[in-house]
C-alpha cells in the first residue's frame, strides 16, 4: 500500500507540477503583454477570470474530442497518457495564472514604474524594476495554479483513465477508492493530497522570506 501511495504521490507532483511550469511560461508572458496593453486587458482578463470556475470536466470532454483516434490530434495517441494529463491541467490553470500575474504586473507599474519613470529611468531599466518587484507575486500566482491543477479530477480521469502505474493520481485515486468502498484508504490519499497543498503554501512563504532578505 504504502508503495502504491508514493508512486501515486510521486506521479501527481510530476504531471501537476509539468503543467503548472508549462502553463506559467505562456500566462506570465501574456500577463505583462496585457498589462502593457490597457485596451486588449480590457476584454480578455474579465474572459479569464470567467473562466477561472469553469468544470473541468468540460476540458476533459473537449480533450478526450480533440485527442480520441477520430479526433483532430489523435494520430499524436496521447489520449490516456500522462502528457494528455498534462496538457488538460496546463489549459485548466492558464485563466487563473494569467488573471493573478495581470493584477501583479500592472500593480508594479503603477508603484514602481512610473516612479521610475519620473526619475529618469531608461526604458530597460524600468522593466527590470517592474520584473524584480513582480518576483513574488508571480511565484503566487503558480503555486495557486499548482493547487489548482493536483486538486482538479474531471480532466485526470477523463483523458488520463486512471490507469495504475501509469496515469493514476491522488485525486483520481480518491474517487477509486471511495467508488470500491475502501474509504480509510481514500482517506489517507486525501490527507496526502491536503499536506502537499500546505506543503507547497509554506514553500512559498519561505521564498518570500528569502527573496526579500
Amino acid at each position: 500500500m504504502f508503495n502504491d501511495i508514493l508512486d501515486i504521490t510521486l506521479r501527481s507532483l510530476w504531471i501537476s507540477g509539468s503543467a503548472t511550469i508549462i502553463s506559467s511560461l505562456w500566462s506570465i508572458l501574456l500577463a505583462y503583454k496585457l498589462s502593457r496593453s490597457s485596451g486588449a486587458s480590457r476584454y480578455v482578463i474579465p474572459l479569464f477570470e470567467a473562466l477561472i470556475g469553469i468544470p473541468t470536466v468540460l476540458i476533459g470532454l473537449l480533450l478526450y474530442m480533440i485527442l480520441s483516434s477520430r479526433g483532430p490530434l489523435g494520430v499524436f495517441r496521447l489520449l490516456y497518457t500522462p502528457y494528455a494529463i498534462i496538457l488538460g491541467q496546463a489549459i485548466l490553470v492558464t485563466p487563473l495564472i494569467t488573471s493573478l500575474c495581470y493584477r501583479v504586473f500592472s500593480n508594479s507599474w503603477n508603484t514602481f514604474g512610473e516612479l521610475a519613470y519620473t526619475l529618469g529611468a531608461s526604458e530597460k531599466q524600468v522593466m527590470t524594476i517592474v520584473l524584480r518587484e513582480s518576483i513574488p507575486g508571480v511565484i503566487a500566482a503558480s503555486v495557486m495554479g499548482f493547487s489548482r491543477a493536483i486538486g482538479e479530477l474531471g480532466i485526470a480521469l477523463m483523458v488520463g483513465g486512471n490507469i495504475r502505474g501509469f496515469t493514476r493520481v491522488l485525486t483520481t485515486a480518491i474517487a477509486l477508492e471511495v467508488s470500491k468502498g475502501e474509504f480509510e484508504t481514500a482517506v489517507v490519499l486525501g490527507v496526502v493530497l491536503i499536506v502537499l497543498v500546505v506543503a507547497v503554501s509554506f514553500s512559498l512563504r519561505i521564498l518570500k522570506r528569502m527573496y526579500r532578505t
